[in-house]
């Protein structure tokens, strides 16, 4: 492992998963779609949606780019709120001076 991913904690179950979860549940809801709809639109089982809103499996960019376009969402806008810790009021600030 390199020194540069040492930082990187591996849990599904950090405070930034869990406000990704939040987000992402709030963009479904937002566009007025139940987890089956979503997965109707996604062509995945609903356990897909169930699976990473509860933090049991993370999306991958590519993944997290269809979820946001399945939403009619802007897969930018999302993350910038994520970042700036719109979701759910949490910090998102990256750590300086690491």
């Amino acid at each position: 492992m390199t020194s540069a991913t040492r930082g990187i904690g591996k849990s599904v179950h950090s405070p930034d998963q869990a406000a990704f979860c939040e987000l992402m549940v709030g963009a479904r809801k937002a566009a007025g779609l139940t987890q089956q709809a979503l997965a109707l639109r996604l062509k995945k089982p609903q356990s897909f949606i169930a699976k990473y809103e509860g933090g049991e499996r993370r999306l991958d960019v590519v993944e997290f780019i269809a979820v946001a376009r399945a939403l009619s969402a802007d897969p930018l806008k999302l993350m910038a709120a994520l970042l700036s810790g719109s979701a759910k009021g949490k910090s998102r600030g990256a750590k300086r001076g690491a």
